[in-house]
């Protein structure tokens, strides 16, 4: 029997078992695919609080993990085949047997688009990104593309003028979804009713091949990839008819991170986040962790780990 049991090892799930660890509460981190998240497959980190210089996505993973490790927190890699979590105990069904838990915390960020393109799986993390935000200064007095058609793919790209110094702004519909005008961004080049075909390149990106309404194909030479194409889906099917989600599936939590059903939290992706950051996820998974605190041991308010 465990306190809680984490599910995703990201940078929600490591933080959150850092803080039930290191407060006393007997931690299981369960994580299907360590290596293959969003924070995993980037490939350079040089925003995060306290962490100086350039790292990868998984060395700052790696660093969690450990520091979670070193409060006692146990981590196991498997399949979750079914939960309950409805009852006071917590019932975690995996391929290598049944876990069990008082508490369970949600982090299990959000699923890629079904349909990759060819080559984005290979150059993922080396050229690809899907955050402007975090690694657009990587990529100053250079030239991307943005593939998109939302208003986030918009908002990315006026981001990225800061930096780059021309985009190719590559919008598969005739307009762009939710927004009543696009409006002029500096050295943007905006095709419109046109498809990314492939994003071309070895060790890292070198080109994006596209096919306009014409049926005319070209490759625009550029040295990274922006891609906010829809599809993007938080990793929450499981819990579907106990834990109450949204209409897209994101989980319905308050600020402590708490669902209406008692003793299930989650954090990070699962939640309708306003921006997608390792440090936003890994505030998220802090809460939710001094929030079980507050549950299991029946205090009236959340107490800090201040030590």
């Amino acid at each position: 029997m465990y306190d809680v049991i984490v599910i995703g090892g990201g940078p929600a799930g490591a933080t959150a078992a850092i803080y039930t660890a290191r407060g006393n509460l007997k931690t299981l981190v369960i994580d299907k695919a360590p290596g293959t998240g969003a924070l995993a497959l980037t490939h350079k980190i040089a925003n995060y609080p306290g962490v100086e210089g350039e790292w990868s996505g998984k060395e700052l993973l790696d660093k969690m993990r450990n520091q979670a490790k070193s409060f006692g927190a146990e981590f196991i890699q498997t399949t979750i085949t079914a939960v309950d979590v409805e009852d006071e105990v917590k019932s975690i069904y995996t391929a290598d047997g049944t876990f069990e838990a008082k508490t369970v915390i949600v982090a299990t960020g959000s699923k890629g688009r079904n349909r990759m393109l060819p080559g984005e799986e290979r150059l993922l993390g080396r050229g690809i990104s899907t955050c402007a935000t975090c690694d657009g200064a990587f990529y100053q007095d250079k030239v991307v593309a943005v593939i998109g058609e939302s208003e986030e793919a918009l908002e990315e790209a006026a981001a990225l003028t800061k930096f780059a110094r021309e985009i190719f702004f590559i919008v598969p519909r005739a307009e762009l979804q939710g927004v009543e005008s696009a409006p002029e961004l500096p050295n943007t080049h905006f095709y419109y009713r046109t498809r990314p075909v492939e994003i071309v390149g070895e060790k890292g990106v070198e080109g994006v091949k596209i096919r306009k309404a014409s049926g005319e194909e070209e490759l625009l030479p550029v040295d990274g990839v922006f891609i906010f194409l829809s599809g993007s889906k938080p990793g929450t099917s499981f819990l579907e008819d106990q834990v109450p989600l949204d209409e897209e599936g994101y989980m319905v939590l308050d600020e402590f991170m708490q669902s209406a059903v008692p003793g299930v939290f989650g954090a990070g992706e699962v939640r309708r986040s306003p921006v997608k950051q390792a440090v936003v996820a890994a505030a998220d998974g802090a809460i939710a962790a001094m929030a079980v605190d507050k549950y299991i041991n029946k205090r009236s308010k959340i107490v800090p780990q201040y030590k």
